[in-house]
Order: C-alpha cells, then sequence, then structure tokens
C-alpha cells in the first residue's frame, strides 16, 4: 500500500494531475502523473476564452490517468487538492449550464471598462481594499463589460463562477470558490474576508449570485460512486479545494520565508513574495492574494513570458525551428544556443516584450512591443538575445514595488519551462543580481496543492513541513561582468515604457481599427 495524494492544476493550456507520494520516505516525491491540453480561443481581437466543459472533461482523464500511471489504487489516495490560473469568468443559468466560455485572464475586451472604473470609481481604492489591480484581467471589470456590453446574458445568468468553481460543482455538486481564487476578482475584501460591498454596488451584483466563501483548506467529497469510479478514485476521498495556481507555485517551491521570492515563466510570468498579512501597493503596482489566514502572497503578474518565445520561433527562426526538428532537437535549445553567441546587452538593443499589453507593474493594456536602440551592427542572434534579455527585465521592473513591501530579496526560487535552460536560469541571476535556485518539482503549483491538501486533512501539521521535501536541482549566482551591465541597461528599459503612454494608447487604438 502507498498512500499519496494529488495536485491538480487547472492551467490556461492544460490540467495537469501528479500522485505524490503523503508519508514517510515517499513523502513529496512524484509517483505519477498526466495531463491533457486544451486550445485557447481567440475569435475576435482581444479574446481568450475557452469551453468550460471541454476543461471539466480534462480534469477527469488528467486525474484518472494520474492514478494509473502511479499504479496506485483509488483507497490509496489520502486527497485531491486543486490549484487553478486566476480571473476566469463563467456565466451560468438556473440550470448551472453555461452561458458563455469561460472568459480567462488574458481577455482584453474589458479595457475601456478598466480605464472608466479607474477614471471615475476610485480604482485605486478598489485595489487598496481588494488586492487586485484595475485590469481587464479581473473579474470585477469582465463583470461589468459583461452587464453593459451583453445585456440579455446578464439577464439570464443566475450565477457568475470561476473554472475551479464550475469542475468542483460538477464534481461536487457545491458552488464555492476558495478565499485565493476569490481574492483575485476584485471582489473580496482582504479585511473581512468576505465579498467586498462597494465592488458588488459597483458591479450591481448581489452574493446570492456568486459562490460560497470558503477557506483554501476547506474539504468536499464526491458527488456519488459513478464520479468517483471516472476519476479512479473512491467516493469518501477528501477532495479539498485548494487556492490559486500562484500562491501554490510559492508553497511548492518553498518561498514562504520573508525575503524569498519565487519566480515563474510559463506562457505568462510572474514574481511573488509571501507576507503574514494582507499587504497593497500605495502605487498599486501589486497584488495580494490569500494562501491562508496567515500566508498573503504580493507580488506582480506578467503577460509576456513564453508565449513570446513562441513568437520569436515561429517568426524569426522558422529556418532554424525546421532544421532543429528534422534533427531531432528542441528549437527552444537551438534558440538559445543562437542567443549565447552573444554577449550580456545584445550590444546594446533592448527588447519591450509587449506583445499581449502588459499587467504588472504597469497595468497597461495597450503596451505593445517594441526593439529599441537598433543599429545597423545588429543581426538577428543580437535580436533573439535581446528577446530573451527583454522577458527577464521585465519581470524585474516588479522588484522594485515588491521591495517597497518587504525589504531586501536575497534569493528567487525559480520554475516553468524556462527553467530548464542553463542559460536562461544564468540570465535570471545577472539581471536580478541575486542567486538563483531551481527546486526539483517543476510542477510547482501541482506539488503546492498536494500539500495544502495533506496540511488540511492534518497529515502535516504546518506549511513549514514543506521546505525540506523540496530539492534544489540548480543552484545559479551572478556573474559579477554581466550583472553590471544588467545594472546599466535596467533603468532605461524600466523607463521607457511610461515616457511612452501616450503613444502606446494611439497605436493601440489604431491596431484595434486596423485588425
Amino acid at each position: 500500500m502507498t498512500r499519496c495524494a494529488i495536485g491538480v492544476d487547472i492551467g490556461t493550456t492544460s490540467t495537469k494531475a501528479v500522485v505524490y507520494g503523503s508519508h514517510g520516505k515517499l513523502r513529496g516525491k512524484v509517483l505519477g502523473d498526466h495531463a491533457v491540453e486544451y486550445p485557447l480561443d481567440t475569435p475576435v481581437p482581444g479574446a481568450a476564452e475557452q469551453d468550460p466543459e471541454r476543461i471539466h472533461q480534462a480534469v477527469v482523464a488528467a486525474l484518472h490517468g494520474a492514478v494509473i500511471d502511479a499504479q496506485v489504487a483509488g483507497k490509496d489516495v489520502v486527497c485531491v487538492a486543486f490549484s487553478a490560473a486566476m480571473h476566469s469568468l463563467i456565466a451560468v443559468d438556473a440550470h448551472d449550464a453555461p452561458l458563455t466560455p469561460s472568459y480567462t485572464w488574458a481577455d482584453n475586451r474589458a479595457a475601456p471598462w478598466a480605464e472608466r472604473v479607474n477614471a471615475e470609481h476610485d480604482g485605486l481604492g478598489i485595489y487598496r481594499r481588494t488586492g487586485t489591480p484595475i485590469h481587464p484581467m479581473s473579474p470585477l471589470i469582465k463583470l461589468l463589460w459583461l452587464r453593459h456590453e451583453h445585456p440579455q446574458i446578464w439577464k439570464r445568468a443566475r450565477r457568475f463562477i470561476g473554472i475551479k468553481e464550475y469542475v468542483l460543482k460538477r464534481l461536487c455538486g457545491e458552488y464555492v470558490v476558495d478565499h485565493s481564487i476569490a481574492s483575485a476578482t476584485g471582489l473580496f475584501n482582504l479585511a473581512s474576508l468576505d465579498w467586498d460591498a462597494g465592488a458588488l454596488a459597483l458591479a450591481e451584483i448581489d452574493p446570492s449570485r456568486l459562490s460560497t466563501l470558503v477557506p483554501t483548506t476547506h474539504r468536499m467529497k464526491l458527488m456519488d460512486a459513478a464520479q468517483a469510479h471516472a476519476l479512479g478514485l473512491v467516493a469518501d476521498t477528501p477532495i479539498v479545494v485548494g487556492a490559486n495556481d500562484g500562491v501554490l507555485s510559492n508553497l511548492g517551491v518553498g518561498a514562504i520565508e520573508r525575503g524569498s521570492v519565487a519566480l515563474t515563466i510559463g506562457t505568462s510570468g510572474a514574481m511573488r513574495t509571501v507576507v503574514d498579512a494582507p499587504q497593497t501597493d500605495p502605487e498599486g503596482r501589486t497584488f495580494c492574494y490569500a494562501l491562508t489566514d496567515k500566508h498573503w502572497v504580493v507580488g506582480g503578474p506578467v503577460n509576456n513570458g513564453g508565449i513570446v518565445l513562441r513568437w520569436v520561433r515561429d517568426e524569426f527562426a522558422a529556418a532554424e525551428t525546421e532544421t532543429a526538428k528534422r534533427l531531432g532537437l528542441d528549437p527552444y535549445d537551438v534558440l538559445t544556443h543562437i542567443a549565447q553567441r552573444i554577449r550580456p546587452g545584445a550590444a546594446g538593443l533592448l527588447f519591450h516584450p509587449y506583445l499581449a499589453g502588459e499587467r504588472a507593474p504597469l497595468w497597461n493594456a495597450d503596451l505593445r512591443g517594441s526593439f529599441f536602440g537598433l543599429a545597423m551592427h545588429h543581426r538577428k542572434e543580437h535580436m533573439i538575445r535581446a528577446v530573451l534579455e527583454g522577458v527577464v527585465m521585465n519581470l524585474h521592473t516588479i522588484l522594485p514595488a515588491v521591495e517597497a513591501l518587504i525589504g531586501r530579496t536575497h534569493v528567487i526560487k525559480a520554475t516553468g519551462g524556462f527553467a530548464r535552460s542553463p542559460m536562461w536560469r544564468q540570465m535570471l541571476a545577472d539581471v536580478f543580481d541575486r542567486e538563483v535556485i531551481v527546486p526539483e518539482s517543476i510542477e510547482s503549483s501541482c506539488f503546492g496543492a498536494a500539500m495544502l491538501g495533506l496540511y488540511a486533512i492534518g497529515t502535516l501539521k504546518s506549511l513549514d513541513e514543506v521546505a525540506p521535501l523540496i530539492g534544489a536541482t540548480y543552484t545559479h549566482r551572478p556573474e559579477p561582468a554581466a550583472a553590471v551591465v544588467y545594472a546599466r541597461l535596467a533603468p532605461i528599459f524600466a523607463s521607457l515604457p511610461r515616457q511612452l503612454e501616450a503613444q502606446y494608447r494611439a497605436i493601440a487604438a489604431f491596431q484595434r481599427e486596423a485588425i
């Protein structure tokens, strides 16, 4: 008998389920996993949506597949706990049928409403109460867009939920939302741990049209034996509601002590650190989301992570990509090999990676990407190097806001697909001028979810017990010469977007008309 816990991460492009040992020497060890991908639909400019039912089916398949891969019996699963991407919104009718797709964090169609709230409704005050910056990603802003621009859907909707709520309703028969996901909606008051009256009044929504608020350790059960069979579990398996993917990544990489920062670059990216009480930034640059009532995560997300590297692969390096495929190589390894030919700083070429607008610290959906400093001596490899550096330097612009809240940081614990690349890891250490540690578990949100589940059922007595279970795979320290180069370029990189706000607004408006 191998007792185990399962962490499930409902992500933007796939759902992953990982089975971990829960007791003894196997605690925290990966026993099996399974992932199921699904598309992100973009039917019109600014849209980024998904089919809720398709994601529910992916969760079922991922869970069942992970149990099979781990070769464990359903009765040996001590808990299943959930992680999910933040900021999704689905309208459902009185029969629990979706009236809309799941509008994801990347959907920017509500951008004009974000501008209006900031200008007319004390957006900074709403942020200070709720911890969610005013931005089209926010469900609060999506609700305003839906109510005013799709009134027929608004009238038919019985409830407004996120993707994890939809899945848990299908599995367990309850509409519940954990404090962590709720704290990323713009509707949740950080002080009272309840829905914020001012935000609800702005959205003209009653609490009865939202899910029941519960702690991240809230436990449920599957509806029936049929559900359990489909998942490869038994009916009384504890189902722990869990938290959002960002805060669970902090737990999953062991970055919950003061001064330790978790940094993730996947499709998007984020920098986060843990404090013991809610904290917001006077300038509105950072978020504040719940992990538990004693652990709050502050930081900033960026839209432009691996998605930018994919753009470079497809648009700048099509020939190299085809060659890589013929040779059985990873195209991304080829790109980083090309970038390694160029010294840090790309000979004075900067790239602002705002291909999908941007969130922290600027919170401006109108930002657009650009090369700055392009000269005759620059070649394709300089441009590729500049793009990679731009993604990391963009994350670095969040650091001053984080350190304004918690003081000097000393170590970065990094995870995400980029962490497989030695060049990216070293670049991260050099740009941030900090030690970078890459933990053993790449799927940090799944690991964090599983560990939170064990804490919820009493197997772990404290979240501090998680850190010893995390092995450090790689450690990188800054190379002094490179760190000096990046310290010189970073202020130039950070100053340009604020100086060009009017120009970004104008070109974004032109693009919307031209597409």
